[in-house]
């Protein structure tokens, strides 16, 4: 089996170790799924979406579940006593103010939602709600993820901050870039992961080096696709690519006197690794055939399990939030070599 088709059955055969995690801003499972994968043991979610937590629960079944912004949990006081013994507290907190595709600085401190429906949040605040939580919770490992930006530019201040306040409540950090394109993912995505221990348990530090051969759209592709409409402009475009156009804007560009287009959906080349996939925006368009991908490659881009059920939700936009499944399954399985299996007496 290659990791990147798989279905949620095969975690049956996988063997379970002795480690709990609990998954904050859980979205569609994606981190949930990979600790699953390397053999943890998920025992929650904190999720505020109602939508997507009802996902979450459908899927995963987690012993405890709180639908609800993670500031609503920092305020409860009757926490199960499993979560004060955590392995792992793991979360993205929602990241796209440090998007580079966004207006970073600009939106920093305003409240925002991501869809419909979904309160409003401010986004800056909630790494430190995060940061809170740990600090009632006293996990041994601290695990975030979140978008490469977040170590660029201005927001380098923001992650001075982060690192202070993890040492504050008793914790070491260490930063990672990583590309889950090296990790077994179809997919060219970077991503930054802090991952904090525990000063208590006198952890070594961790080494995280992945440098799996990418793999190519090529290698992956359903034999099946959505269509493009022929009476659309979208299609009238495609038929104009060339082979050094990467997306669509490329081609409206070079064939509509320079125009700067909107249109950011990135073709499927055989010969090349999928661009990443994001929740918002067109979905890739593939450049062998008038088509957009399917779900069954989105599931395969994002590593997603074949079987999941989206509850009619669009599938491309809960992959997009999520983590790739096979990308923190590789990065569990060194944490589990590198720190929790070093730890005497446990």
């Amino acid at each position: 089996m290659v990791e990147y088709e798989w279905y949620l059955k095969d975690l049956q055969n996988i063997s379970k170790n002795k480690y709990n995690v609990f998954s904050c801003f859980s979205c569609g499972g994606g981190s949930t799924m990979g600790y699953k994968l390397a053999g943890f043991n998920v025992i929650g979610n904190c999720e505020i979406d109602k939508k997507i937590n009802e996902i979450y629960l459908k899927n995963h079944n987690p012993r405890y579940n709180y639908c609800m912004g993670i500031q609503e949990m920092n305020k409860l006081s009757n926490y199960p006593n499993e979560l004060f013994k955590l392995d792992i507290l793991d979360g993205s907190p929602p990241c796209s103010t440090f998007s580079l595709a966004g207006e970073r600085e600009k939106n920093w401190g305003k409240n925002k939602k991501f869809r419909e429906g979904q309160a409003s949040q401010v986004l800056d605040d909630l790494f430190f709600e995060f940061i809170e939580l740990a600090n009632r919770l006293q996990p041994k490992i601290i695990v975030a993820e979140n978008v490469k930006g977040l170590v660029m530019g201005n927001a380098k201040g923001y992650v001075n901050l982060i690192i202070k306040r993890m040492n504050e409540i008793g914790y070491n950090t260490q930063i990672f870039i990583l590309n889950a394109a090296t990790m077994g993912v179809p997919q060219k995505r970077e991503r930054v992961f802090f991952i904090a221990t525990n000063k208590r348990y006198k952890f070594p530090s961790l080494v995280l080096e992945f440098n799996e051969k990418p793999i190519k759209y090529g290698e992956i592709k359903d034999k099946e696709y959505k269509q493009l409409n022929y009476d659309t402009l979208t299609y009238e475009r495609w038929k104009k690519r060339i082979s050094k156009d990467n997306k669509l804007g490329d081609t409206i560009k070079r064939t509509e006197n320079g125009k700067i287009s909107c249109f950011n959906a990135q073709y499927l080349k055989d010969d090349r690794t999928p661009a990443t996939i994001t929740a918002g925006g067109s979905p890739p368009i593939r450049f062998d055939v008038p088509g957009y991908a399917s779900d069954k490659d989105i599931l395969k881009i994002q590593t997603f399990p074949q079987d999941y059920n989206f509850m009619g939700m669009n599938v491309q936009y809960v992959c997009g939030m999520s983590v790739p499944p096979v990308m923190m399954k590789k990065i569990a399985e060194q944490i589990k070599i590198q720190l929790l299996d070093k730890i005497e007496g446990e």
